[in-house]
Order: C-alpha cells, then structure tokens, then sequence
C-alpha cells in the first residue's frame, strides 16, 4: 500500500484557486448545457464528454476528486440532505453531469525511456498487464532529441493518451550526453488530459533526475484509475447514458481543452492564414488530413484539434451517415495499419515518410503548405471570391474581439469561443439552405441559393457537388448557370 506522504504532492496541482472555481460555477460557463454541444467528438467511447465551457473546450471540474477541506458541502449541496415530504427529488441534468465528469478515467500511467543501444523503450508501466505495445514510439516522437521537452497526444487502440517529453544533459559516456524519458497517462477519452499535464511535466523531471523512483505514479494511479466494467471490453462510458437527452446535439464541436494554451486558435489562424478555408472546406468534406511538422508536437497536436473545430454541424441528423472526422493526434510509422482503414481523420506526423505513403492520406500539410495528389481536389486549394470574404469576416470580428477585451475587459469571450461559432453558424447555413431546397417544389440549386449559403456560385461549384454526394443531397438539381461556370 502506497503511504500517504506519496500521495500528498499529487494534490497540489490539482488545487483550483478559488477565483477559477467561481468564473466555472458562473451563468456564462453553464450555457453549453443548454442544447449546443455536443456530448463527444470522434470516439470518446461513451456518449458524453465533460461539459464545455464558454471557450467551446471542455471546462475543468470545479474540483478534483479530492476537494480541499470546506469545500465539500459548497461543491455537493446535496450531501446530507433529507427527503422532502413531497417525495424524491429530481436531480438537475447538471448536478448529474458535473459529479460524473469528477470521476477519473485514467487506465494505464508509464514511463518510457531511450536506450542508446535499443532504442525507445517501456521502462515501467501500472497495471503490468496493460497492452501497451508501440506506445514507446508514440511517447517520444521521432525526432525528440532536438528539442528539450515536449507533450504529445496520440491514440492507443481504443485509448487516447498524453505524454510528457524532457531531454536532460548528462555527462555519461553511456547514455552519450543526454537522458530523454517520457511520463504517460492513457484514458478512453481526451477530453480530460490535460488536466493532468502540470502533474505529467513534473514527474518527468523527477524520473531524469532520479531515475526509478515510481512512488508518486503508483500512488496517481491507485488515486485515479477508471473501473472498467465487468464485461473486459476496455470500453468505459464516460458519461451515463440518461445524463445526456436529447437536448444535447451531437457532432458541434470537439468537447476537449487539450491544455490551457493562451489562444491555439488564434495562433492556428495566424499560421495558415486564409489557407484556413482551404483546410475548412476538405474538413466539411470528410477527407483525410495528414499534417507533417517537426518536433515539438505539442503545438501540431493544437492544429489537429483547430481543424476537428472546422468541421462543426449542430443541425439535428445531418451528417449522421457521413464519416466522423476523427482526430488521430500524433501518428508515427506503427500507425500505417490503422490509418490504412480510415476513411476520414485529422493527425499530424514527424516522419517524412508519410508523404510517400499517398494512399494514406487525402490531403498532406506541411507546414503552411497544403497540398494534394488527388486530382479531383486540387481545385479546391484555390480560394474562391467567397472564401476570401469569409476570411476577411472572421479577422474583423478577431479584431472587434480583441478591441473590446483591451478596452472594456471583457474576459467572457474568447477568440476559441469566436472561432468555433464562426465555422458552426456558416456550416449550419450551408446545410440549412440545402434542406430547405430539396424540401421545396423545385429541388434546383440556382446561383441565389448557392449565395445564400455563403458560397461562391462559380469558384465553389466543385466543393458543392462533392458536398452534395458526400452528405446524400445527390437528388438536387443543379442549375446550368452552375454546371456552365
């Protein structure tokens, strides 16, 4: 048994300053519960994810699992209550949520480290019975030497996984001047990672330091394991099934805060710029995107997670037959067998050998260039009259938005919370005027409906019939205005 003095620095990062717990009990941090988030993106496993706060990421709970002292009754203000006489209370969709979204997910944490003459290895791992083959590539990305530390998120089987990479010089002819080991944690969902980063980054520095001393993982791990059910599938639900009605759309926007970074979004925006609505467009049409960068892969796994934000449709069952748009995170050469069977994902690489691997991928990024072997899509890296506009929308709202922040303070609104909306409100109108189209008398798409969505009748008339045929509209007719252009 793990004494309790291994425990205690577990709980410091996990401590929530008293300011933070009020903005996330605030009215503005409750409104994703009223209808316009969806329960999960990708595969969570369950039906449900953590509730979303106002920047369209999920929000921390109010509290650990292991709340500080006088705060209990505050964050459970039905403990101890008594039955009214006028029977069983019903409990509130959100008290349900937030008490379930307490509970820990966590089922496997590992170290692994770099062997001059093996390579990467699995140093440790809890439980010992875990199946955590190739996880070793998965946790030091190829090419990590070069840089100091790093984070990665990546898939697992069914699970996801966050790493935490550090690179230490050491003067040992043996580990030839350096030491890189990574910490890891796996959960069937993202959704949550990244509340334990803080607690990842330090333990890494402590396994360079002191290499062997597990001590304090044990005890995180005994702490927050997840309780797979009885059946031995691996398949946790993250969220009960009943917690989540219909009230709640599914496929809106990714319900994952993947760390606390100040504005990923903007930065996304900044780096591609208006080849953003390229990237929006082959996001909407379910392609296969495969972004190359090299090392650190922290901020890469932040563009997968920007371009799964493109892709948002809140209207009840479109898209239902479509693939999901899966983020994948960091995939390396032990990928290729799994990505093989996708038909539609986001993922980023550090191995330039993916680029000649064409069957892989739809669409391979590198860097800011976005390109395609596909001829049937090349048209669609040229941006249309339409998208420019588009573009030219969401900086001006960027800049009104940053206006008013330094001017007013307004901390309510935030540039992910702007973006999300921006891409969720011009899909929703794509897919709201080709509905409303072939529920009239004449199923014609004319120059005018094409505008109404927001499309560029003439630059965007490819992207539209591979959007009709993808998301079963192929009934429509299509104007010969259109098909003449």
């Amino acid at each position: 048994m793990v004494e309790r003095s291994d425990r205690a620095p577990l709980l410091d990062w996990e401590e929530i300053p008293s300011a933070e717990k009020d903005r996330l009990s605030s009215p503005s941090n409750s409104r994703a519960l009223s209808g316009s988030s969806s329960p999960g993106f990708g595969w969570s496993s369950g039906p449900g994810g953590p509730t979303p706060s106002a920047d369209g990421c999920s929000a921390p709970p109010a509290t650990s699992s292991t709340p500080a002292a006088g705060t209990d009754e505050a964050l459970h203000p039905d403990k101890g209550e008594r039955p009214s006489d006028s029977g069983p209370r019903e409990v509130p969709l959100e008290d349900r949520m937030v008490k379930w979204e307490e509970k820990d997910q966590i089922v496997s944490v590992f170290v692994v480290t770099f062997n001059t003459r093996s390579g990467n290895m699995l140093e440790w791992c809890l439980p010992k019975d875990m199946d955590l083959e190739g996880v070793e590539f998965k946790a030091i990305a190829s090419g990590s030497h070069r840089v100091t530390t790093d984070f990665i998120y990546f898939r697992k089987g069914c699970y996801f996984g966050l790493a935490c990479f550090a690179n230490m010089p050491v003067e040992s002819t043996v580990e030839r001047g350096a030491r890189m080991k990574s910490v890891g944690i796996l959960s069937p969902s993202y959704t949550l990672l990244y509340r334990y980063m803080s607690f990842l980054e330090h333990q890494v520095r402590l396994q360079l330091q002191s290499p062997g001393h597990y001590s304090p993982l044990e005890a995180f791990y005994e702490d927050k394991r997840a309780l797979l059910p009885p059946s031995g599938d691996g398949v946790v639900t993250t969220c009960p099934a009943n917690a989540w009605g219909a009230a709640i759309n599914h496929s809106m926007h990714p319900e994952m805060k993947i760390t606390h970074p100040a504005g990923c979004m903007s930065q996304f925006i900044r780096f591609f710029g208006e080849q953003i609505m390229v990237l929006w467009k082959l996001a909407l049409l379910r392609r296969r995107i495969l972004i190359f960068s090299p090392p650190p892969v922290g901020v890469v796994c932040y563009r997968v997670y920007c371009c799964c934000c493109l892709a948002n449709i809140s209207i009840p069952g479109v898209g239902v037959a479509v693939p999901e748009f899966r983020p994948f995170f960091y995939v390396n050469v032990a990928d290729i067998s799994a990505l093989e069977n996708e038909l539609s994902y986001v993922a980023c690489t550090t191995e330039k050998i993916f680029e000649e691997k064409k069957d892989l991928y739809d669409v391979y990024v590198d860097n800011q260039n976005v390109k395609t072997y596909r001829d049937g899509l090349k048209p669609l890296l040229r941006l249309s009259t339409a998208d420019r506009e588009k573009y030219r929308k969401l900086t001006e709202q960027r800049q009104m938005l940053l206006y008013s922040q330094e001017e007013n303070g307004d901390c309510v609104s935030s540039e992910e919370d702007l973006f999300i909306l921006f891409f969720l409100e011009q899909n929703n109108r794509i897919f709201q005027t080709l509905s409303e189209v072939a529920g009239s008398p004449d199923p014609t798409l004319t120059q005018e409906s094409v505008r109404a969505m927001g499309l560029d009748p003439h630059g965007d008339r490819l992207f539209l019939l591979h959007l009709l045929e993808i998301y079963g509209y192929d009934t429509l007719l299509v104007s010969e205005q259109l098909c003449c252009s």
